[in-house]
């Protein structure tokens, strides 16, 4: 999912970060300021399902805040398919394993 918090909010006429924090504040969402600039201007790593209702409330929105991306989630078998293309033209060197000792290994 992609967060899109600043374009939601500038479609309802919201402008700046203070702006949106003050009516989620009116709405019993108090946000701190290095909170509220994450959540303008980044993508936050969590969010409770709750703040997000009150979001939505405030900005009149739907669930617009967040944008689907499923090009971004793995497909079973995806990731050996893209490591057997990408290993197919090389040819990788066998694994010798080194002794503790310090001394050699016989010779093969």
């Amino acid at each position: 999912m992609r967060w899109n918090l600043r374009l939601t909010a500038a479609n309802k006429g919201v402008w700046k970060a203070s702006e949106l924090q003050r009516n989620l504040a009116e709405h019993g969402l108090v946000i701190s300021a290095g909170k509220m600039s994450g959540l303008w201007s980044g993508q936050p790593v969590s969010l409770k399902l709750e703040d997000l209702d009150v979001i939505c409330v405030v900005l009149g929105c739907e669930i617009g805040v967040l944008i689907p991306e499923p090009e971004k989630v793995s497909r079973p078998g995806q990731a050996e398919t893209e490591r057997a293309a990408v290993g197919a033209g090389t040819v990788t060197p066998a694994v010798m394993p080194k002794r503790r000792d310090g001394r050699s290994l016989p010779p093969a």
